[in-house]
């Protein structure tokens, strides 16, 4: 995203500008930046948070990459298995009680 792919917008974008670049509700992209999945400031007497728009851009850079892998790895053998055992952790079916 440059200066000129949407036009009137600065450095920092609203909540309501982030949520139209990202189709998506101002609920949502509230929802977003309140669990810290989405980076924002707050700024302002009121609190208003404020979303960079090369953080935006980060953002949605990271998204395609967690699509990316998650596709792979749908595409894997390793798909099927249900859980894979931690390395160095015993495995509680197998470990016997002493009698």
């Amino acid at each position: 995203m440059n200066e000129s792919s949407v036009p009137g917008l600065g450095r920092f974008l609203t909540l309501a500008d982030t949520a139209e670049v990202l189709n998506i509700s101002v609920n949502q992209a509230y929802g977003l930046v309140r669990s810290g999945e989405l980076p924002a400031i707050k700024i302002g007497g009121n609190g208003q948070w404020r979303v960079e728009r090369s953080v935006l851009e980060s953002f949605i850079e990271a998204k395609y990459e967690e699509s990316r892998r998650i596709s792979l790895w749908n595409q894997s053998d390793f798909a099927s298995l249900s859980e894979i055992p931690r390395t160095g952790a015993p495995d509680p079916d197998r470990i016997s009680s002493p009698e």
